[in-house]
């Protein structure tokens, strides 16, 4: 096992991983500096998901090693890849999966009262993001009451409130609007590059990861060096150079 390089906060080497026999990553290696923001870009199926869950420990690869901070994350038990989760990494998935009986800052505020932090300082940080995310006049309302990109502001929150040292996010505008998406994205950019939060950003959509400041490119499950993708869904064929 060989230790990853020392400007690399997160780092893969050949990872294998399959879903009920069909292959999902097929030896993808990567790197990711600190406060980087790196777009894992492809078609859907490509691999992406899989990528992100193995790279933040929710699942673990059937071949290869994954080191956080030079600490092999393949090797944790499953209460120190838990422990990881939630005290160093952040998630944004493409659905919010907010708790319906909490109001947004509630759901917020979440992660710190979760760690210990006093219901007093953990509602003033929550609050303090939601306005930093636009998001400060949903504060009182519960889920139910907001439109699907506040919901996925206030999910974005959620993940930026504990200033996470890795923020991973699997497609997280793909619910919504193209406009609504655009301006999601430029402010969880924003906010990670003015806190130095490294993100990884799972993406079929080339304008979301020209957003990033570099792509890694997957096609079935593989690292390539370049995707053209013909269709914003990427349902027609992709032209490839490995």
């Amino acid at each position: 096992m060989v230790a990853p390089p020392d400007n690399d906060v997160l780092w893969a080497r050949a990872l294998h991983h399959s879903h009920n026999g069909s292959p999902a990553l097929q030896g993808v290696s990567l790197g990711v500096r600190e406060g980087e923001i790196l777009a894992v870009s492809g078609p859907r199926g490509s691999g992406k998901t899989t990528l992100l869950r193995c790279l933040s420990g929710r699942l673990v690869p059937r071949e290869g090693e994954v080191w956080f901070n030079s600490a092999p994350v393949h090797t944790m038990t499953s209460l120190q890849r838990e422990r990881l989760r939630r005290d160093r990494f952040g998630w944004v998935g493409p659905q919010p999966d907010l708790v319906p009986e909490l109001t947004a800052w509630e759901n917020t505020a979440l992660p710190l009262m979760l760690r210990g932090t006093s219901r007093r300082a953990a509602k003033s940080a929550a609050l303090d993001w939601l306005e930093r995310l636009d998001a400060g006049d949903c504060a009182r309302l519960r889920p139910h009451a907001l439109l699907q990109a506040q919901r996925q502001r206030v999910a974005i929150t959620r993940a930026l409130v504990t200033m996470p040292s890795l923020l991973f996010a699997d497609e997280p505008t793909a619910p919504l609007h193209r406009a609504d998406g655009a301006q999601v994205l430029r402010t969880l950019t924003a906010a990670a590059r003015s806190h130095r939060i490294t993100v990884l950003l799972a993406t079929h959509d080339p304008d979301v990861a020209a957003l990033a400041d570099r792509t890694a490119h997957l096609l079935d499950g593989r690292r390539v060096n370049s995707v053209h993708l013909n269709g914003a869904e990427g349902r027609d064929a992709c032209s490839l150079s490995v």
